[in-house]
């Protein structure tokens, strides 16, 4: 007869100073270490832990993070919050996947998603989307699960821990995505090195395959019809900036005969819907030799499927501000889009981060012809939309251009802000008409 396995040690428990409570029974993520009290129990980095009130009242679960400011993410909340398991991940994940469906983004095992009405009623979901295959699963806090990001690209999942309990969990929860999605995956690919607090393991994590393998060949996907290629072994982030879908088809309304200038353009998303749409002319540029590879594939792509001339693009791999400083022709463009990577990550860096958006705004302007459209962003969480909004009209004003708003634009509905917690809005952006 095998030994029996010990039973897991009791979650430590941290208990918060008195009038320290109200953040948790309000639903928000993040216990302060300021609010502690005291830990009783042991806990290192990545452990689940109980969250109590002075009183021994339980307010939600967690994963620890000592040394930080946030020394506690919530992913469970009130007297009856659980500890993880992998029936809990497995709940997670089906309730987020659940909201990608009725949203209309995602496909897959339909029997798996049927609830109990549904069931009974012998009711079919919604039918799976051929016109777009990309989207995210899990956005964080907007999803109930802090520190964890999964995309899904067509049949592959790739999972980007941002906290190193959910890195430790990376196993179950790839296990618990081949529960949800089914037949629908094939693989899952890990893409944590880069964004898991590495100080905090034994060993430094590397990027890899959880289920499955790759292929080998390249992967394409479809976004609201247009055909990408994503590299998410090698690509920024997850492969693809998954966030722009809403904004990329909002500028193809507004792309037809104008001459088209795309800034940090990454993969070339914008670049292709304002070629599909019938714009004169698009140039992209991105300080990345990779990425304009890419986007000259993707371009490449959508050409062969007959969707316009790929004599109407050409690529740049420069720097932003040089290519303004520098321009290839000194004819105006008729839509520019600014959408660099973030700028500030902390407070500490947001006012020279400001500045930047100041700078890059006045150079967008002197390069854009009257009557231009402008679509600005920033992806920078501590900057608000109103600071971001003060910067882009102070350059305005420098570069004495008059400008209206036409939209104020934000992320897409997969990734989701919890009303509890609204520092998961991160994506802001402007489209101005200027004179």
């Amino acid at each position: 007869m095998s030994e029996a396995l010990p039973a897991p040690a009791p979650a430590a428990t941290i208990i918060l100073k008195p009038g320290k409570d109200q953040s948790p029974r309000r639903r928000h993520p993040w216990v302060f270490s300021g609010a502690i009290a005291r830990l009783l129990g042991a806990a290192v980095e990545g452990d689940a832990v109980r969250v109590e009130d002075s009183r021994g009242e339980l307010l939600g679960t967690g994963h620890y993070s000592p040394g930080g400011s946030i020394a506690v993410r919530l992913f469970d909340f009130g007297p009856a919050a659980q500890l993880p398991s992998p029936a809990f991940w497995e709940e997670k994940l089906r309730q987020a996947y659940q909201l990608r469906r009725s949203l209309g983004l995602a496909g897959g095992n339909e029997q798996l998603l049927k609830s109990p009405s549904q069931e009974a009623n012998n009711q079919q979901p919604a039918t799976n989307n051929q016109n777009t295959n990309v989207y995210r699963l899990t956005h964080a806090e907007g999803d109930g699960l802090p520190g964890l990001i999964i995309d899904v690209y067509g049949d592959v999942a790739v999972l980007q821990a941002h906290s190193v309990g959910m890195y430790r969990a990376r196993h179950e929860l790839a296990t618990a995505l081949q529960a949800v999605l089914g037949n629908a995956l094939r693989a899952v690919y890990d893409k944590s090195a880069e964004t898991v607090p590495a100080a905090a393991l034994a060993e430094a994590p590397r990027n890899g395959y959880l289920l499955g393998a790759g292929t080998g060949a390249e992967h394409r996907v479809v976004e609201n019809g247009h055909a990408f290629v994503v590299d998410w072994e090698t690509g920024q982030k997850t492969g693809f900036f998954i966030d722009q879908r809403d904004n990329r088809a909002l500028l193809a309304r507004y792309a037809p005969g104008r001459r088209v200038l795309n800034t940090f353009g990454y993969t070339g998303g914008f670049s292709v819907y304002a070629l599909t749409a019938g714009a004169a002319l698009v140039h992209s540029v991105d300080a990345s030799k990779r990425a304009i590879e890419l986007t000259e594939r993707n371009v490449a792509l959508s050409a062969e499927a007959d969707a316009f001339e790929a004599g109407r693009h050409a690529a740049f791999a420069q720097d932003v501000q040089h290519f303004f400083k520098n321009p290839v022709s000194e004819e105006l463009y008729d839509l520019i889009i600014l959408d660099p990577p973030a700028y500030a990550k902390h407070l500490s860096a947001r006012h020279n981060a400001l500045m930047g958006y100041k700078r890059l705004n006045m150079s967008g302007l002197k390069h854009l012809a009257p009557g231009g459209l402008l679509f600005t962003f920033s992806c920078s969480q501590v900057v608000s939309p109103e600071l971001f909004e003060g910067a882009v009209l102070a350059a305005a004003i420098e570069a004495g251009r008059p400008a209206r708003i036409l939209h104020r634009l934000t992320q897409p509905a997969d990734h989701p802000v919890s009303l509890f917690h609204p520092e998961g809005a991160y994506l802001k952006g402007l489209v101005l008409a200027v004179e």
